[in-house]
Formats: structure tokens, C-alpha cells, sequence
């Protein structure tokens, strides 16, 4: 039988075989669909075979072994793929695959590493998860791994091991196909693990939600997406209940909305009163002041409203009830958001408000990823309709978005709102990147003290600027053309003007006034003088 060296090189141009004919082994070459590749052994060989019949010259590759490593709940597995061929098209891979049967004619288990218990595997999937490689899959692939390639699922994976472990690792479209058809022919192959694959599958699948939930960096930011989603919510909900109940108990005290404005006070003044015949002899000091009291009293007996019944104003009051709960649930929900966002985010606090900054890290999903925006972002943030609006239309991009409700912007002059916008992102975009990233967690709130104090000096010099010079473009021009009117006195005389008559002149009038000399007459005078 045929066996080829360990090494070649150019002293060892030829061997003799067994073969029919006699063939020429040269180092570097490249063979392909030989009968007797099968003969040799699994290592990566390269060989050109010439007959010295002068017959064809043909060429044969040798890939030899490839180790498949997959990774599932229950352990480590790692696979020889006994027919590497069918790797070349990777569209077919899914037929060769598709059965039980077939998956275990082209794959064979080599080792399979079983975790001892969830926390091992717990631990296993977190260290894949931040680009570790654990003990499990050390002592495995020491073990089982040569010199031979290892297809791996992910590529970062692969690299890892390869500079952990020196192991060639491969990652392909092909091996992505590979993995997919092993996942879904994982219960045949294993089939002596199947019943515990199960267990364990859900078994880490709770350890690691739990795992998530407990050791999430974000979960702060994510009590503040939350609470800032439910303030807004609040606000529809009050304003529709609020609405509703002024409009229902209109028709029956319609004067009662125009004298109080506040919703709060006119639910309780509903709650108070009931019926408007009741509201003379109410005491209503607790909620109303005493000129509005007296108002109230005045205009109920005189109302011009319809009367309702008891149960309508049982449910009026019920809608009231609403009104004042939650109003006072949402002042509670503010002053913890408010408490949240100092905790967090001071110096994003100080300069946008408890509210804005909470808005700004809900639209960015938490607080790292505001801190990666850069200030130019951060300054649109929140008007991304209009911004790609406005450049498919190629009109002028929007100067804020969120940032728009800031304290400052909304004190500043209406021609200096759109710098100022720029200037507080690029405040805010350092603000927020010293709150998320910040070593020291106790340095409070100085950073933004000191912003905010220079954004407002800022305004204040831009204000007295104006105030001098006017606002942009409204200053007179050196040199520009002024229009001076003048008074003119009033023309008696030009009450009655006599306008030309358009008649024809009589002959008389022609002869009063003298004919012009023409020029030919003068001409004709001068040659008589001659």
C-alpha cells in the first residue's frame, strides 16, 4: 500500500507505489477526485501525480480531518466531519443533512464534555458571552484537538481559541450552514444525552434570564425609561379624564368651568358641592379662595344648566375621584423620577431638568448609549422624522429636538435659540459621558454646576448684545438709503380743477393765435434777401 512521507522536499522528487502506473510525488501541488485518496491517511497532503506514460496530468487535495465544535446546554461536543467534501457548496448542505440517517453517515462524536450542574454551565455560557474561554472547554479541546482544523459557529470564538490555544480554527458560510443542519439533528446524534439535553435546556435557560436581570449594569436606566413612559402616559389619561368631567358637569353648572380653571379645585368642588342648589350653603374655604367662593355661590343660583339625576352625578363624582387619585399619584411619580435622575445623572440633571434628561435616556435606550452619541445628535435627538424629511426634500435640518424644552433654550431670545441649542448639546454630550463613565462616583454634580453657570453668563452677554445692536439683521446699515417724508400744507385750490374740453375749437379761437413759421417759409425769406 501506498504511503506517502511525513515531509516532502525537492531531494525526494519521486516514490514508487503499488499503482498501476508509475507516479511522481512533488510537494506544493494540488490533487482532486483521486480513487486512492481514500488509501491515505487523513492529514493535509499535497501531491501532483504524472504518468511517465505520457498519460493526463490530474491533481487531488487532501483537506484530511476536520473537528466540528457545537455547543449545547448540557455540554461540550465536539464532532470529525467524515466527508469534508460536501462543505464546498454550501447551498447543498442542508440535503446532506436534512435526516438522522444522513447527519449520522457524514458526522461521527469524537468527545462529548458534560456539565456536572447548572451553575457550571451558567458559568460556561457567561464566559462565551464575554469572550472567555472556560475550563470545560480548555481541558476539552486540549484533549481532543490536534493539529487538525476546527470549525467553530462563531468567529470570535474561533480567534479566541486560536490565540488561547494555537488550534486552526475555520468560520464560513458553509460551517454557519453546517451548525444549522447539526442544531436540528442534535437529538439523534446525541441520543444518549437527549432526555437530560431537555432539562438542562430550561434549566439554563431561567439561570440566565436571572442572571441578566440581576447583574444588568442598566437596570437603573431602565427604572428611569419606565417611569419618565408612565409620567407621559399619566398626562394623556388626566387630560382626557379632566376634560371629560368638565364637559359633563357643564350641563349642568356650565358657568362653574369659566370661574375655575384648575381641573384639580374643580373636582373637588364637584366632590363638595354635588348638586349646584347645594352650593349656597357649602363650605367651600378648603378649596376655593373667597372671591371665587362668593362667584361660585352668585352664579349657581342663577344657572342656566339642565338638571341631572342622582346616579348621573354619582359617576361624575366617581370620574373625579379619578382626577384627584391621579393627579396625586403623579406628583409621587415625579418626585421619584426626579430622585432617580439625581442619583444617576446629576450633571445631566442640572443642565437639562429631571424630565428632559429622563426623555433624552429613554429615546437612547439607557445612559451608556447616550454617552456615545456625539453633541450634534444629541441636539436633534428626538426630531428624526424631520430631520430625514428635511434632507430628502434638501431643506434646512432642525436645530433641536428634545432639547428643545430645556430651561435655557426656552429663556432664550427667539433669534438665539438655535445656538444656544448647540451650545447645551455639546454641554450635555460632556455631562452625560462624566455620569455614565465617571470613576468617581461620588463627584456630584460639579461639571454641570459649572456649564450651567457658563451657558446662562452666555445668554446674558447675547441679551445685552441685542439690546444694544438689536437683534440679528434688524440693525440699520451704514450708508443705506433712508426715505424721509415730508408735511405738506393742504391746497384749497385743488378741490375743483377745470379739465380741457374735448370739443372742437371754433375758427375764431384758431386765428387769435399765431401761426408758426414753418421752415420752409424761412428758407424761401432768406433767398429773397439775397
Amino acid at each position: 500500500m501506498f504511503t506517502p512521507p511525513s515531509q516532502f522536499s525537492a531531494k525526494e522528487p519521486t516514490k514508487k507505489c503499488d499503482r498501476p502506473n508509475d507516479l511522481r510525488l512533488v510537494a506544493g501541488s494540488r490533487v482532486e477526485n483521486s480513487d486512492f485518496v481514500a488509501s491515505l491517511p487523513l492529514a493535509a497532503v499535497a501531491m501532483e501525480f504524472r504518468s511517465f506514460r505520457g498519460r493526463a496530468r490530474y491533481f487531488v487535495a487532501v483537506s484530511g480531518i476536520m473537528l466540528v465544535l457545537f455547543e449545547t446546554a448540557a455540554g461540550y461536543a465536539v464532532f470529525k466531519l467524515l466527508d469534508d467534501a460536501k462543505l464546498k457548496k454550501a447551498d447543498n448542505i442542508w440535503e446532506e443533512f436534512n435526516t438522522p440517517e444522513k447527519a449520522q453517515e457524514c458526522l461521527q462524536l469524537v468527545n462529548f464534555k458534560k456539565f456536572k450542574s447548572t451553575s457550571e454551565a451558567l458559568e460556561s455560557a457567561v464566559d462565551l458571552n464575554d469572550g472567555k474561554l472556560s475550563k470545560t472547554l480548555k481541558k476539552l479541546l486540549k484533549k481532543s484537538a490536534g493539529d487538525e482544523e476546527l470549525a467553530v459557529g462563531d468567529a470570535k470564538l474561533g480567534k479566541l481559541i486560536n490565540e488561547k490555544l494555537e488550534v486552526p480554527c475555520v468560520h464560513n458560510s458553509a460551517i454557519a450552514e453546517l451548525m444549522r443542519s447539526i442544531r436540528s439533528n442534535i437529538g439523534s446524534l446525541l441520543a444518549e444525552h437527549k432526555e437530560e439535553m431537555n432539562a438542562m435546556n430550561l434549566a439554563l435557560a431561567h439561570s440566565m434570564g436571572r442572571y441578566k436581570v440581576k447583574f444588568n449594569p442598566e437596570k437603573i436606566d431602565t427604572m428611569i425609561v419606565q417611569a419618565v413612559s408612565l409620567l407621559d402616559d399619566l398626562d394623556k389619561e388626566l387630560n382626557n379624564y379632566q376634560m371629560r368631567a368638565r364637559e359633563w358637569y357643564g350641563w349642568h353648572f356650565p358657568e362653574l368651568g369659566k370661574i375655575i380653571t384648575d381641573h384639580v379645585a374643580y373636582a373637588k368642588v364637584i366632590k363638595t358641592i354635588g348638586m349646584r342648589q347645594n352650593a349656597v350653603d357649602t363650605d367651600l374655604s378648603a378649596v376655593l379662595p373667597e372671591d371665587l367662593e362668593a362667584k361660585v355661590k352668585s352664579d349657581a343660583e342663577i344657572s342656566m344648566g339642565t338638571d341631572i339625576s342622582e346616579l348621573d352625578l354619582l359617576h361624575i363624582q366617581q370620574l373625579c375621584d379619578q382626577v384627584i387619585e391621579l393627579t396625586d399619584y403623579r406628583a409621587q411619580l415625579s418626585e421619584y423620577l426626579k430622585n432617580r435622575m439625581v442619583a444617576l445623572a446629576p450633571n445631566l440633571t442640572v443642565l437639562l431638568g429631571e424630565l428632559v434628561g429622563a426623555r433624552l435616556i429613554s429615546h437612547a435606550g439607557s445612559l451608556v448609549s447616550l454617552a456615545k452619541y456625539p453633541a450634534s445628535t444629541v441636539q436633534i435627538l428626538g426630531a428624526e422624522k424631520a430631520l430625514f424629511r428635511a434632507l430628502k426634500t434638501k431643506r434646512d435640518t432642525p436645530k433641536y429636538g428634545l432639547i428643545y424644552h430645556a430651561q435655557l433654550i426656552g429663556q432664550a431670545a427667539t433669534a438665539y435659540k438655535g445656538k444656544m441649542a448647540r451650545k447645551l448639546a455639546a454641554k450635555v454630550s460632556l455631562a452625560t459621558r462624566i455620569d455614565a463613565l465617571g470613576e468617581d462616583s461620588n463627584a456630584g454634580a460639579e461639571v454641570g454646576i459649572e456649564a450651567r453657570a457658563y451657558l446662562e453668563n452666555q445668554m446674558r452677554s447675547e441679551q445685552e448684545r441685542i439690546a444694544h445692536k438689536g437683534a440679528p439683521g434688524s440693525h440699520k446699515q451704514k450708508g443705506s438709503y433712508q426715505f424721509k417724508s415730508e408735511v405738506h400744507s393742504y391746497d384749497a385750490s385743488a378741490d375743483t380743477t377745470a379739465k380741457k374740453s374735448k370739443k372742437r375749437k371754433f375758427d375764431d379761437d384758431e386765428e387769435e393765435k399765431p401761426k408758426k413759421k414753418t421752415k420752409v417759409e424761412e428758407v424761401e425769406e432768406e433767398d429773397s434777401d439775397e
